[in-house]
């Protein structure tokens, strides 16, 4: 008789359930087992792979060094006569030297490019971060289209702490705070095939948005929020609300996505100069400003450095020139390019001393959001060695003129077409392409003539 034809009693009930427990156990049993046994297989195949790696380095290295020729039947191949042993032996110690040679240069450029890796890690951790960008704002135009754009916008702060009396410009108490005397917007596409630098006028007439309210001695932001303001200079953006209420109205005005900001202090510039040995501009007369004095005294191609160069950069009341902004805006732009070449000139990048000192100084010297060796060189690259058509440097459209509260006013319409070109990618208005392309779009809404008279007869 079977345990089910037995009655159901107290200990009937207790010897299932007892046999129950035993069968889950048995079970659980059998599954742990079964883990451990594919944790165990695991743990070999990943003991095994190393060492068969090893294993494998251990006999290509033996073939570099003692390769062993055979014949058809594994036999090692011996010379007929002495001569051809002696032309063996010396064809395989130059195939030994060969590939020792090439086990050697595989091993150096693998170690370079550790090196390498190591160093710019080093040089990325040098430079100071601050929160500036907002990549998702609505106010970016097409965002989709511009996927792969670099636009960086760049920001001189001079500020004069720190300021020697020789370089004449006063100090933080006489003049505090950091201001955003240089303003410009690289905008480089994604094809790589231009670089359009647009400057800003630092007494632009803008409408300023709500900003938080910014520390420049911190790097910080506070919770204060400084409300919008209309009619106020382009400079008050950076001294009140900082990267971030600048990048704002940059975005909010061009409608390009900003995702990199590089802030430089004017104070830590010269290193950056000096560090390269001088930056050679072109000078067509004497520069002499009112305030800061003689700049540069010669003419033709000069090579500057160190405080003169600063000078150079900052000065706004050049004898001679009437535009003062406009005038020191166009010298920005050409030290610039003539920075970054030679930062990418062969005497610089094949020079271990010269590259790091420039680096360790434009690292000490500059601060921004999204930057570091390889966006640096992004930029430098798409600014060195184009020609003018592919590199232009352009001033944001205005008046040319200030106004009754002596700010330079925004031409708006010739704006909108400037930036709408730079996020289409099309051709830059007022250059020959952009004119050529409108008078084809135009002939192309012109119906034909023949078409025009059959349209007046119909009539």
């Amino acid at each position: 008789m079977t345990d089910e034809l037995e009655p159901v009693g107290d200990h009937t009930k207790v010897r299932r359930k007892i046999d129950n427990t035993l069968a889950r156990f048995a079970a659980a049993h059998e599954e742990l087992a079964a883990e451990e046994a594919k944790r165990q297989e695991r743990r070999e195949r990943f003991i095994a792979r190393p060492v068969a790696l090893i294993e494998q380095t251990r006999t290509r290295l033996q073939r570099v060094v003692a390769p062993v020729k055979s014949d058809g039947d594994g036999e090692k191949a011996a010379p007929q006569t002495r001569l051809q042993e002696k032309k063996q032996r010396r064809s395989d110690r130059s195939i030994r030297i060969t590939r020792i040679t090439c086990a050697v240069l595989a091993g150096l450029i693998f170690l370079a490019t550790g090196a390498l890796w190591g160093t710019k890690t080093w040089f990325n951790s040098k430079f100071t971060e601050i929160a500036a960008l907002d990549e998702n704002s609505s106010d970016i135009q097409n965002a989709a289209g511009q996927t792969g754009d670099e636009n960086f916008l760049i920001v001189g702060s001079d500020t004069r702490a720190g300021a020697t009396a020789e370089e004449n410009v006063g100090d933080a108490d006489a003049v505090g705070g950091a201001r955003s005397d240089t303003v410009m917007l690289a905008h480089v596409p994604a094809d790589r095939k231009r670089a359009v630098v647009v400057s800003f006028p630092r007494d632009l007439e803008i409408s300023r948005p709500a900003c938080e309210r910014y520390d420049a001695n911190t790097g910080q932001y506070s919770s204060e929020v400084v409300a919008a303001a209309t009619k106020v200079k382009l400079n008050t953006a950076y001294a009140i609300g900082g990267p971030k209420c600048l990048t704002k109205w940059v975005q909010q005005l061009t409608g390009l996505r900003v995702n990199h900001f590089v802030g430089i202090d004017f104070g830590g510039f010269k290193d950056m100069v000096d560090a390269v040995h001088g930056v050679t501009v072109h000078v067509d007369k004497p520069i002499k400003d009112s305030v800061l004095g003689m700049v540069i005294a010669e003419t033709g191609d000069v090579t500057i450095s160190g405080d003169q160069a600063l000078s150079y950069v900052r000065a706004r009341h050049v004898q001679g020139d009437p535009t003062s902004d406009y005038g020191r805006i166009k010298r920005q732009q050409e030290f610039l390019t003539a920075l970054l070449q030679k930062a990418m000139s062969q005497g610089v990048i094949t020079d271990p001393t010269q590259l790091t000192n420039f680096v360790t100084a434009f690292a000490r010297a500059t601060f921004g959001d999204n930057i570091g060796v390889d966006q640096m060189l992004t930029l430098a690259q798409s600014m060195k060695g184009m020609d003018t058509t592919k590199l232009k440097f352009l001033t944001v459209p205005t008046t040319g003129e200030s106004n009754s509260r002596g700010n330079e006013v925004l031409l708006e319409t010739k704006s909108k077409e400037l930036f709408q070109a730079m996020i289409d990618n099309t051709p830059l208005p007022g250059t020959p392409e952009y004119e050529a392309a409108q008078a084809a779009s135009s002939a192309a809404q012109t119906p034909p003539p023949s078409m025009s008279k059959k349209s007046s007869s119909d009539s």
